[in-house]
């Protein structure tokens, strides 16, 4: 058995919000670097490290990457910082894969890189690994999240998670305030917020695609019952499929939006994007191929779901998105997650992490062993 559960134990208990990973940066590192890795860290001025290991053989550089960042939950009207989404458990698995590797003198030829990224939930944190330039000479890269029960059993795996695109974006609408008892004197924003919604729900895709835009937030307070207010804010989450779906729903919902607003006399002031997580792109055939063995190898064929199409979304995919060369590979791992990924509550049975760590280690033995 590996060190997962030793690891999961004492990640799961030091939860920090992105870009603010100290203390879990400083445990990863100092755990790579007993167990023989080059470490380096602060990539790109974050919390975000690597541990290197150079067989001094000629052969491919395969990076696995693990998030580091929990999130952010107001309970009982306090902030708290929780693992709701895995990461410690993706932490863990990496860690203690890296390890036995090492232990076992799996790496035979190449180099092999764990990377562990910060503030995956706020979108940022691959982008910075990429301006860190540690991938710059990686060719295969892979990522590892637990799947909630709905997507796949405890003890099973899903060997090519195809994420969505996702965007969130705040938008300000500026109306002109009056008294409730002449309105006529004003511009009401809720007006224009009304008119905009509906006309974003209006917009249509190819069916044949699979996208979402709705509005998730709606402030309006002159701090008065009996004011018609200046402003309006309202938030709208996009998912889409496939990038091009994307990229044509952000046109068209900011041109809802604008015309929206214009229909009442009021006008689009600000537009705040909060994140733009890329659809997945990037799986290559031959990677697929290995991933489904090593994986098979580990849960058994009966276990396996070839390929899953989720709405949520990955920063990870930015990594082949912007370097279009790397060739890409997404694990899903069922561990009994419920009731489901980042709710305050959620849970897992952290025994099926092993499956994680060995199904790491194959594909480290296949590609580099």
């Amino acid at each position: 058995m590996s060190n997962v559960l030793a690891h999961y134990q004492y990640l799961h208990g030091i939860p920090e919000p992105g870009l603010q990973e100290f203390k879990t940066s400083g445990y990863l590192a100092e755990k790579l670097e007993a167990a023989g890795f080059k470490v380096i860290r602060n990539l790109a001025g974050t919390t975000g490290l690597a541990g290197e290991f150079d067989s001094g053989v000629p052969g491919p550089v395969l990076g696995i990457r693990a998030d580091m960042d929990a999130l952010t939950h107001i309970i009982e009207g306090k902030k708290e910082f929780r693992h709701t989404c895995g990461h410690d458990g993706h932490m863990s698995m990496l860690l203690a894969a890296a390890e036995e590797v090492m232990a076992k003198g799996i790496v035979k030829k190449g180099r092999f890189k764990a990377v562990f990224q910060p503030a995956e939930e706020l979108g940022a944190g691959a982008l910075k690994i990429l301006e860190s330039g540690i991938l710059d000479d990686v060719e295969y890269m892979i990522g590892m999240h637990v799947r909630p029960t709905q997507e796949c059993p405890a003890g099973g795996a899903i060997c090519e998670m195809r994420y969505s695109a996702g965007q969130q974006f705040r938008v300000r609408i500026r109306g002109k305030q009056s008294h409730g008892a002449r309105p006529h004197l004003g511009i009401n924003p809720i007006d224009a917020g009304t008119c905009i919604i509906a006309a974003v729900n209006a917009i249509h895709m190819d069916p044949r695609i699979p996208f979402s835009v709705k509005c998730t937030r709606f402030h309006a307070d002159s701090g008065v019952f009996n004011s018609v207010p200046e402003f309006a804010d309202i938030t709208f989450d996009m998912r889409a499929q496939d990038n091009p779906t994307m990229n044509e729903m952000r046109e068209k919902t900011l041109c809802a939006i604008e015309n929206g607003a214009k229909a009442v006399g009021a006008k689009v002031e600000e537009v705040e994007y909060y994140n733009n997580f890329p659809a997945a792109e990037g799986f290559d055939p031959e990677l697929a191929k290995i991933i489904r063995e090593s994986a098979a190898a580990v849960v058994g064929e009966e276990n396996i779901i070839p390929s899953f199409n989720t709405s949520g979304g990955e920063d990870f995919f930015y990594y082949p998105v912007k370097m279009p060369r790397i060739k890409a590979g997404f694990v899903g791992l069922g561990v009994g997650a419920e009731p489901g990924l980042h709710h305050q509550d959620m849970h897992f049975d952290p025994k099926y992490l092993e499956n994680g760590v060995a199904i790491h280690e194959k594909i480290i033995e296949r590609i580099l062993g």
